[in-house]
């Protein structure tokens, strides 16, 4: 008598950039802040706020705790292009380098490991000036997290 072939988790649903909006719009602290979502899929995230005199500090710049609600689900994001829909950031840390003083902030997440429950994250945060395109800006803060499956 042989083992039976394991049977393998069923691959979720994968969803898109629009669906991705979607379900950042369904985070009230997401519509606060007015996070939209620039790309997602294929183990990255990228993750855009318009800088407003509302999410800075005392000195004008973004505040660190803006960075790290963007890191924190660029992160998440990101790894649920790899873990699928149902993911929960477990930690991250971030390091600021520099204050973020440009028009928007940019957040972008790629995954660095999956594993069969869990991702490892990388994520690099730029101040970007106006008018200044993609792929343009100033680093301003570096994260890694590491994201769980729920489902």
């Amino acid at each position: 008598m042989t083992a039976p072939e394991p049977v393998p988790d069923p691959v979720p649903d994968p969803i898109d950039l629009v669906m991705a909006q979607k379900v950042l719009d369904g985070q009230p602290f997401s519509r606060l802040v007015r996070a939209r979502i620039t790309r997602f899929g294929e183990g990255a995230a990228t993750l855009e706020i318009e800088a407003r005199e509302e999410l800075q500090q005392q000195n004008g710049f973004l505040h660190g705790g803006v960075l790290a609600y963007a890191a924190d689900n660029s992160i998440t994001f990101a790894a649920g292009t790899t873990l699928g829909p149902a993911v929960l950031t477990s930690g991250f840390s971030i390091q600021y380098v520099r204050p973020a003083t440009g028009a928007k902030l940019v957040a972008h997440a790629v995954v660095a490991h999956t594993g069969r429950r869990q991702a490892v994250v990388r994520c690099e945060l730029f101040s970007v000036a106006e008018g200044e395109g993609e792929g343009s800006g100033v680093l301003c803060a570096i994260a890694q997290g590491t994201v769980l499956s729920t489902g």
